[in-house]
C-alpha cells in the first residue's frame, strides 16, 4: 500500500489543484455552452500535471545515482505546449464567414500552462494565474460586449427588375443606417427577371443592423435579403 507522506502526499496535493484548477476554468467555459467545458478542461490541467510530475520525480522510476541523473522539466514543459495545440485546434471552429472557438481554444493552452505549474508545484503563480484567466473569459467579456468596435456582415438583397432600387439608391440606402460598403457586386437573373446584390458591410453599431432589416422588410421591392454576421 502507498502511505500518503512525503512525496505521494505532494503527488497527491499537486493532481488535486491541477484537478480542481482546470474544473473552475472549465466550468466557465461551460455555463457559456462551449463544448470544451468542464471535464475537458479539467482534464487537460491534470494531464499537464501528471506528465509534469514525470520529470519532477524521475528519481521515484529511473535507478541512477543522482550525480548521474540530471533533471530538465522544461524540455517536458516544451513539449507539452506544443502538443496542447492540436487539442486548442479541433475546438476552432468555421461556421459560413464566422469563426468560432478561438477564445476556448486559447483557454485550454493556458490550463495546460497551469497544470505545468501546478506539476513543478509553483501555487502562488497557479492561483494568481487561475483568477486572471476567469478575469480575462468573464469580465473581459463583459467589457468587450460594450466597448466601440466595428461589426461585419455579409448581405444579400433580391430585388426585381421592374422599378428596381438603383446601385445608388442601395448605397444611400446603407448609409443612412450607418454601414460602410467594403465590397460590392451584383448579378442579374434575365429568366426570373430578378437582380440581386452582394456585399461584405461594417458598421459601428450592431442596431444598425436591425434598423436596416426593419426598413427592408418594408419594402415592397424586395424580395428576398439576408445579413449575416461575419469576421
Amino acid at each position: 500500500m502507498f502511505e500518503l507522506q512525503g512525496d505521494n502526499l505532494d503527488m497527491l496535493i499537486r493532481l488535486v489543484v491541477a484537478l480542481a484548477a482546470g474544473a473552475i476554468i472549465g466550468y466557465e467555459r461551460s455555463y457559456h455552452g462551449r463544448q470544451a467545458g468542464f471535464r475537458t478542461h479539467a482534464l487537460v490541467c491534470t494531464a499537464s500535471c501528471v506528465l509534469m510530475l514525470v520529470t519532477v520525480y524521475q528519481d521515484h522510476w529511473i535507478s541512477l545515482p543522482k550525480e548521474v541523473m540530471v533533471l530538465d522539466p522544461t524540455r517536458m514543459a516544451q513539449g507539452l505546449m506544443t502538443g496542447i495545440g492540436f487539442l486548442g485546434a479541433g475546438v476552432i471552429l468555421r461556421e459560413g464567414h464566422t469563426i468560432r472557438g478561438l477564445t476556448t481554444a486559447a483557454s485550454i493552452w493556458i490550463t495546460a500552462a497551469i497544470g505545468v505549474l501546478a506539476g513543478v508545484g509553483f501555487y502562488f503563480p497557479l492561483l494568481v494565474s487561475v483568477i486572471l484567466t476567469l478575469g480575462v473569459l468573464s469580465v473581459f467579456h463583459w467589457i468587450e460586449v460594450h466597448m466601440p468596435t466595428r461589426s461585419f456582415y455579409r448581405f444579400d438583397v433580391q430585388f426585381t427588375r421592374p422599378g428596381q432600387l438603383t446601385e445608388q439608391d442601395i448605397k444611400k440606402l446603407l448609409h443612412e443606417h450607418g454601414f460602410r460598403i467594403n465590397e460590392f457586386s451584383y448579378r442579374v437573373d434575365a429568366q426570373s427577371k430578378v437582380r440581386r446584390h452582394t456585399m461584405e458591410l461594417s458598421t459601428s453599431s450592431g442596431k444598425n443592423a436591425t434598423r436596416l432589416c426593419d426598413t427592408l422588410e418594408k419594402n415592397d421591392l424586395v424580395l428576398e435579403f439576408r445579413l449575416t454576421p461575419s469576421d
